[in-house]
């Protein structure tokens, strides 16, 4: 047996006016996944325990079965390790987004945040932006580190983890209210405004009618993170495949090997198909019994308010990633169990992560259920299962027999 989960980050959402009262889920044409939901398990899952924010980073570790409240220790660490970057006990990572301000005449705090990804900069321009601030910003007890896209780190030698508010979570608002107490991290973001706001770069991008990625925000401070390993754990040889240095540094806390795929970036995008290619090479030739797809866009384009690209997005994991892994997994011969889920919704109209359950689609290729005629929200929240403790649902694709 062979177990898949397909993790369509953010995937989940809100009825929306716009769309007929119907969420972006449901009002995406998604063949496959239907499919397998008249012959499946749906049901709800809340993988954001009370209590604790809504971010990808505690959602995904419950998907894959560690506790939150147990085995969380901030985001940017989990993406540091994914980087390389070998982390002191006493050192404190935070994440350092290239970010959009407004550029009007005036004080730093008045500013507005247009954009938590300057158009999803390539990691290419990220690199070269965090090299100008490294040039200028860092020093003794400081350090920067490039990561992909506008997903960048700052490490603090023997510091001091802070709350600090995720960009995503204030798109279109002054920053004043939300900016750090800590003077030294507020100074260089700041700074960093100075720098960036007239690099070449930057004026580049205006030119071809792209956001600048003209200032940096930190938040997601953490320290080195501990996770059992998961094959110790579950006795399942895993691999993860994701563009994102978050997925990719929870994979190497927790023992996975993982894959890079060509032309997965992370956004709308990315390479979909090469992604579920992948997933069946390391199952059915390289013997791995357990394959993580965690795909970014629908994430990317509920932060980005679109509900038109959302609903592309999961369109394109329906047609590209479903399809493919049932088509080949079936012409291989093999038995599977697939998961399909969100981490957390992201609702277009709120534009951040929400902490509401997610809905969830078990399949089991040797036994057919009965199921539903459609994977949504609505319909796996009208089966009446839910898991209170979302972290426990990998127990149940593991198991021996579904009940």
């Amino acid at each position: 047996m062979k177990y898949i989960i397909v993790l369509g980050d953010g995937m989940s959402g809100r009825a929306l006016g716009e769309l007929g009262g119907r969420t972006t889920l449901e009002a995406a044409m998604t063949p496959a996944m239907d499919a397998l939901a008249k012959e499946a398990e749906l049901g709800m899952a809340s993988m954001v325990p009370e209590g604790m924010a809504p971010g990808s980073d505690t959602a995904n570790l419950s998907v894959l079965g560690y506790d939150p409240k147990r085995y969380y220790t901030g985001r940017s660490p989990l993406e540091a390790m994914s980087i390389g970057v070998d982390l002191k006990e006493t050192d404190v990572s935070f994440r350092c987004n290239l970010v959009t301000l407004s550029e009007e005449e005036g004080d730093y705090a008045e500013r507005t945040i247009l954009d938590h990804s300057a158009d999803e900069i390539s990691s290419r321009d990220g690199a070269i932006l965090i090299d100008a601030l490294r040039g200028e910003l860092e020093k003794d007890g400081w350090r920067f580190y490039a990561g992909t896209s506008y997903r960048h780190l700052l490490v603090q030698e023997k510091g001091r983890v802070q709350e600090l508010t995720p960009p995503h979570d204030i798109l279109g608002r002054k920053i004043g209210p939300f900016l750090p107490e800590d003077p030294a991290l507020r100074a260089m973001m700041e700074k960093s405004y100075e720098i960036l706001s007239c690099h070449p770069l930057n004026q580049k991008r205006r030119r071809d009618g792209l956001h600048p990625a003209n200032a940096a925000w930190f938040w997601g401070a953490g320290t080195k993170p501990k996770l059992p390993g998961f094959q110790e754990k579950t006795g399942k040889r895993a691999v993860m495949i994701s563009a994102v240095d978050l997925l990719k540094g929870i994979a190497v806390c927790a023992g996975m090997d993982r894959i890079l795929v060509e032309g997965a970036n992370g956004g709308l995008h990315t390479n979909y198909k090469g992604k579920a290619q992948a997933a069946v090479q390391a199952l059915v030739r390289d013997g791995y019994d357990f394959a993580y797809i965690h795909v970014e866009a629908p994430d990317e384009m509920g932060h980005q308010g679109s509900a038109r690209d959302k609903i592309r997005s999961i369109e394109q994991i329906d047609e590209m990633v479903v399809k493919t892994l049932v088509r080949e997994l079936q012409s291989a011969g093999e038995d599977y169990r697939l998961l399909i889920l969100p981490d957390h919704p992201t609702p277009v109209e709120v534009r951040t992560h929400t902490a509401e359950p997610v809905p969830y689609l078990l399949y089991d290729s040797r036994r057919k259920l009965p199921g539903e005629n459609t994977y949504c929200e609505k319909t796996a929240a009208g089966t009446g299962r839910e898991w209170k403790e979302g972290f426990r649902l990998i127990e149940h694709l593991l198991q021996e027999d579904l009940c």
